[in-house]
């Protein structure tokens, strides 16, 4: 009786054990790492570049201390980083610094660089409690402090200006709301240092509502770049001219409406820009693939030609460039001349740039959350 109660015994010991195991290996596997999907930008630049003179394994997104210490490794002394740098790469940094020229090894807002790597920074910190990760971090958003402009903008890689192109600005912002809002992961911030980001927040609030390009009266959406002294658009490469950008007013408006209790003048910049989204939507048309592709290697193979056919259950798109005047979609090649079709465009133009895309799409039902939330009219 005894040896069976035993057995009994060690049969339920085995079985809770063996659910006990199965329970932690699930919270392990459920564990939330930081978000490495915002580097995707700058590995892609890095997969195109810089990838081919190495051979090279990757840390895996859960091995967070490893991934935080490349970032480490890659600070300038400024407290900025360089862009298009695979952070995941187990390279050494200075075995890819040798290949950089000055001009790419200097600290730079573009591509969604330094606010990603501080923002990444400060959850690897929370997590790992190591100390340099809370340094790095804090002199990673005291060069983003000092790199705004009188103006209340940030500049980024092309020219001068404040710059919503590869979400400088509203990337910049975003950071600053999590500080400003106590996000966790911001939660050990100097009084000091969350003043200053208040007052920076505040001022390119303020500056992105007085870029909002008005036309006949009505405001409608936003340029990718604007100048300092006067707000107005203006280009940046030569094929970037000045325009109202779908993309970029997708991601202000997507911004805006992060904002708690937001003011009567942020609630008409949304308004007002959803209204010229949904009137500039292209209907009827798709963007695919070209299989007769005039350039053939293996960097367009990752980067296809691409062209505009007809389609009537084609989903609703927008182009990347209205004309301000008119709300016309353009184009343009690296010439600086405008043409009206992408088949215009020259092939290199065609596949390294989106000139068409889905962006306001994923604005239109976060408007409507966001009006019932507010009881905007």
């Amino acid at each position: 009786m005894m040896k069976k109660l035993l057995i009994v015994s060690a049969m339920i010991f085995l079985i809770l054990h063996g659910n006990l195991c199965a329970q932690e290996e699930k919270q392990k596997s459920n564990k939330a790492y930081p978000d490495v999907s915002i580097f995707e930008d700058a590995i892609r630049h890095f997969n195109d570049t810089l990838a081919q003179k190495f051979k090279f394994n990757r840390y895996k997104p859960s091995q967070v201390k490893e991934i935080a210490w490349n970032m480490v490794k890659y600070q300038n002394a400024d407290g900025g980083w360089p862009k298009n740098i695979d952070w995941l790469a187990i390279i050494e940094p200075d075995s890819v610094r040798k290949w950089l020229n000055d001009h790419y090894k200097r600290s730079t807002l573009d591509n969604r660089n330094t606010y990603s790597q501080v923002e990444y920074l400060a959850q690897a910190y929370l997590i790992t409690k190591e100390e340099q990760f809370r340094k790095s971090t804090e002199h990673g958003i005291d060069f983003i402090l000092g790199a705004q402009k009188s103006s209340g903008g940030w500049r980024g890689w092309d020219v001068d200006a404040i710059t919503y192109n590869d979400e400088v600005m509203t990337g910049i912002m975003g950071l600053l709301l999590n500080i400003r809002e106590g996000k966790k992961h911001f939660g050990w911030i100097d009084a000091e240092r969350k003043n200053k980001a208040e007052t920076a927040l505040q001022k390119a609030i303020d500056v992105t509502l007085g870029c909002q390009i008005v036309v006949d009266g009505k405001k409608t959406g936003w340029c990718q770049q604007h100048d300092h002294k006067t707000l107005k658009a203006i280009k940046a490469r030569t094929f970037e001219l000045p325009g109202i950008s779908s993309l970029e007013t997708a991601a202000i408006v997507k911004f805006f409406m992060l904002i708690k209790n937001p003011s009567p003048e942020i609630v008409d910049a949304v308004n007002s820009a959803v209204v010229w989204m949904d009137k500039s939507t292209l209907r009827c048309i798709r963007v695919i693939a070209d299989k007769e592709d005039s350039l053939k290697s293996a960097y367009n193979a990752r980067r296809p030609d691409r062209k505009l056919i007809s389609d009537k259950n084609a989903p609703p798109i927008w182009a990347r460039f209205y004309e301000i005047e008119t709300n016309t979609p353009f184009f343009c090649n690296r010439d600086g001349i405008k043409v009206y079709s992408l088949s215009e465009v020259s092939p290199e133009r065609r596949r390294g740039y989106g000139w068409y895309g889905y962006w306001p799409a994923e604005v239109f039902p976060l408007y409507k959350k966001w009006k019932e939330k507010y009881s905007v009219k």
